[in-house]
């Protein structure tokens, strides 16, 4: 098993990401894209100090990038939701921009 810190990448700070933390109690994350659910589960109560109730993934291909007359490709990549139980303290990484 991997380091949790290898799991968790970085949060995800977009408008949507902050509404759907405010809203509906979920934390959005980008994940390592070979981690399973219950990786990422066991490594956000590790780190966050919460209990989760639920763990939905989406993965994304990279995009073609190009420069110039060179052509490549954007690493594939994995984000996470995380839904937290009721009653558990949402961690603040990120006050609302």
């Amino acid at each position: 098993m991997k380091n949790r810190y290898q799991i968790i990448k970085r949060p995800i700070i977009t408008e949507k990401g902050l509404a759907a933390k405010e809203s509906l109690r979920t934390l959005v994350f980008e994940v390592e894209p070979r981690a399973t659910k219950n990786e990422i589960r066991a490594a956000v109560e590790s780190i966050f100090k919460v209990r989760v109730e639920a763990v939905r993934t989406a993965g994304f291909a990279g995009k073609e990038r190009r420069r110039g007359r060179f052509a490549g490709y954007r690493p594939d990549w994995k984000k996470a939701y995380v839904k937290l139980r009721v009653g558990e303290k949402m961690p603040e990484y990120a006050e609302n921009v």
